[in-house]
């Protein structure tokens, strides 16, 4: 399942949007705010823009390779993710998303992707939709946050939220910064796969008034595969006209996902 992870992270999930890096600083705090107040904080803190257009450079590390990608990032704010990945001017890869469909296309190996999130989550193994993407990519949480089933604490001058009761073989918890109400960090486990997923924001930029991340690390790794992607951000663009162009060429062979 890892190399199945890695291939669509190399993709769609490497594409961290940000600017120039800020401050990095966390509050000092000890009080435990309510959930619910913690919970508004944090929504609130979604950027406000209705486009973005990004260049950021990634690296991506699975151990047996290391490769250093230009990328081109477009988005308009819930509704389309538009990713162009190249090395030295030439495309390597290009992918669009909608909180519908997911398509990209490889020009190395000649292959293309074009289905529903349902496709592509069941073939993760891990639910997925454009709502959770998205909320990567702007530093907010993947979770759907609620009073009944999460609580609150205060480690390391972080709040912390995690389930009451942790759900069966889905380990999962997100830190959150005092300052800003950005996420900090947040982690997935799935202990009978051996299966785990975490990604750690470092520096918030502000920009427009609103925050957005700044250098990202992704960590997977599942038995012994290890997958490590890290995002240095050049450029943003807020509120830019931007375009989505996409069509995938003619004679690539479509992939078949299959569990």
């Amino acid at each position: 399942m890892l190399k199945k992870t890695a291939a669509f992270l190399s993709i769609a999930l490497f594409l961290m949007l940000s600017g120039c890096k800020g401050t990095k600083s966390v509050a000092e705090t000890k009080k435990v705010l309510p959930l619910g107040e913690l919970i508004s904080f944090h929504d609130d803190a979604s950027p406000n823009f209705n486009t973005l257009a990004s260049r950021v450079q990634v690296v991506y590390d699975d151990g047996k390779s290391n490769q250093s990608i230009t990328v081109s990032l477009r988005m308009e704010k819930n509704k389309t993710i538009w990713i162009k990945a190249s090395i030295l001017g030439i495309t390597l890869a290009k992918a669009i998303i909608t909180p519908d469909r997911v398509s990209y296309y490889e020009t190395i190996s000649n292959t293309y992707f074009d289905g529903d999130f349902s496709l592509l989550s069941e073939w993760l193994g891990t639910d997925l939709n454009f709502q959770k993407t998205q909320a990567i990519l702007l530093g907010q949480s993947i979770f759907s946050l609620n009073d009944a089933q999460y609580k609150t604490s205060v480690v390391s001058n972080q709040y912390k939220i995690e389930p009451k009761k942790q759900p069966y073989n889905f380990i999962h918890s997100l830190f959150v910064n005092p300052k800003n109400f950005k996420v900090i960090s947040g982690s997935v486990s799935q202990p009978n796969e051996n299966r785990l997923f975490s990604i750690r924001y470092g520096d918030y930029q502000l920009i427009a008034g609103s925050y957005y991340p700044g250098d990202i690390l992704i960590d997977a790794s599942e038995k012994d595969e290890k997958t490590k992607i890290s995002v240095s951000y050049k450029s943003i663009d807020v509120n830019a006209s931007v375009s989505f162009p996409f069509e995938i060429p003619e004679g690539f062979e479509r992939i078949e996902l299959s569990k």
